[in-house]
């Protein structure tokens, strides 16, 4: 169990105050038993001196020592009637040390000299006074030795110690593991849920549910509750909101260019001569141009996640005319090359390749227009080791160094102004998502080089064996 936790924390403040507790009770406890000790040889003093005053101080030696041996002490002193006796008397080893006046004695004095005694191992001869019992006397003084006092509150001490520390331990325990009960572990399962909640937020089984039975616990419980119902609420309306944003930004992206096109043709039609068809024409420009304002109104939103490719054998020849002949009537000041021979054949998604390399090469027909001069777009192909390479490159004035630092961000390397950089981003998901990647070779003045390079399919065991 670690200290910086809150278990170890209260355990060792229960340590302490368990310390403390011993404490409180043992000198209080010493005290008294010395103060005990003390009376009570007093008052065997006090009736071995009335034993003898009842023989007229007629009493052989040896049964006087008996009396002070009984009684635990030297000399007997008792004062009556003003007159002050000395009843009982034997040798005394050593001078007397220190005087204890029992009588108006402060329960600190008492403390004090019971820690004093225990601290001091040497024996030592004192006198004490006190009140006789049952009024048999007006003072009655003893002297007697410190070891055997010192031994037996030892003794006492130890037991008492004993008795105080199985209580305490005890106590201490049931203390321990009923806070830890109510709070440490209804604690503990908060921060476990908080834990499974935050690694799986969309997850509704990490929900915390209140079961706490102490009222400020449960009511966190609780708000932690409400809390995680509205985050996850949130998460959820945030994802779909995002998901939804980034697929229209998609649509409209590619929306837009086929409304581009759709606006050329219709451009085109302001020269027939049919009435109708003239009239019609302006009402048709000025909806596809609004189609595209809000195509690029939709731009703003993210990039959402394109669905996994269909990988398929198909003749790439077919796909780049297709891609060309989509181009090449757009424009009269581009030629468009196809360097790919008939029958070259790749595993691949065939409209997500498509969208790739109408990206690709409407670029390039927009860099070249933009120069106002005439240009070629050549797409070709090939074998390589790990799979197949095709290139996009053309004979434009190449692109800026601001845009190749971020080609392949979104709504960051955009060229043409007004465009968003979605194309080249779109291009380059998509590229991934064959396990693929596209590069730019080259672009200086000579014009701009796009390679893809894409992985044949993985073959299994099972796969390579049937081949």
């Amino acid at each position: 169990m670690k200290v910086n936790t809150l278990s170890g924390r209260f355990l060792v403040l229960t340590t302490v105050f368990v310390v403390l507790a011993e404490v409180l009770i043992l000198l209080p406890g010493l005290a008294n038993f010395r103060e005990d000790y003390l009376q009570t040889r007093l008052e065997r003093a006090q009736i071995a001196s009335l034993a003898l005053l009842t023989t007229d101080m007629m009493i052989e030696p040896d049964l006087e020592q008996e009396l002070l041996d009984n009684a635990g002490v030297y000399n007997v002193v008792l004062r009556r009637d003003a007159v002050r006796q000395l009843v009982l008397s034997s040798p005394i080893p050593q001078p007397i040390s220190a005087t204890y006046d029992l009588r108006e004695e402060p329960f600190v004095n008492l403390v004090r000299d019971a820690l004093a005694v225990l601290a001091d191992s040497q024996n030592h001869v004192i006198r004490v006074i006190g009140d006789p019992v049952q009024k048999g006397g007006l003072v009655i003084e003893v002297t007697l030795a410190t070891q055997p006092m010192r031994l037996a509150m030892i003794e006492s001490g130890l037991r008492l110690l004993s008795l105080s520390a199985v209580v305490s331990v005890v106590t201490a325990l049931l203390l321990f593991f009923l806070v830890r009960r109510l709070m440490v572990v209804p604690i503990k399962r908060v921060v476990a849920h908080m834990a499974a909640y935050a690694a799986a937020p969309e997850d509704a089984r990490t929900i915390i549910r209140p079961e706490a039975r102490i009222e400020e616990l449960r009511v966190a419980e609780e708000a932690l509750a409400s809390m995680q119902h509205q985050l996850t609420a949130a998460l959820r309306q945030k994802e779909r909101l995002a998901q939804l944003g980034q697929a229209v930004a998609k649509i409209s992206h590619d929306l837009r260019n086929i409304l581009t096109t759709a606006q050329l043709f219709a451009d085109r039609m302001e020269g027939s001569d049919d009435p109708a068809v003239q009239r019609a024409a302006p009402k048709l420009m000025g909806s596809i141009g609004r189609a595209i304002n809000l195509c690029e109104t939709t731009l703003a939103f993210g990039r959402a996640e394109e669905p996994p490719p269909r990988l398929e054998p198909f003749d790439l020849a077919g796909l780049v005319t297709e891609v060309i002949e989509g181009e090449e009537g757009l424009t009269a000041a581009v030629d468009f090359l196809s360097d790919v021979q008939p029958g070259f054949e790749i595993h691949a998604d065939r409209e997500q390749l498509y969208r790739v390399l109408s990206n690709l090469a409407r670029n390039a027909r927009q860099a070249i227009e933009a120069t106002g001069k005439p240009g070629t777009i050549e797409i070709g192909a090939g074998d390589e080791a790990e799979g197949w390479w095709i290139r996009v490159q053309d004979t434009g004035p190449g692109l800026p160094a601001k845009a190749r630092e971020r080609l392949f961000q979104p709504f960051s390397g955009g060229v043409k102004k007004g465009g968003t950089g979605l194309g080249l981003a779109i291009s380059a998901e998509l590229v991934r998502g064959h396990g693929g990647r596209l590069e730019l070779e080259r672009s200086d003045e000579t014009g701009t080089e796009f390679r893809l390079h894409l992985p044949r399919p993985l073959l299994l065991a099972g796969d390579e064996a049937a081949v």
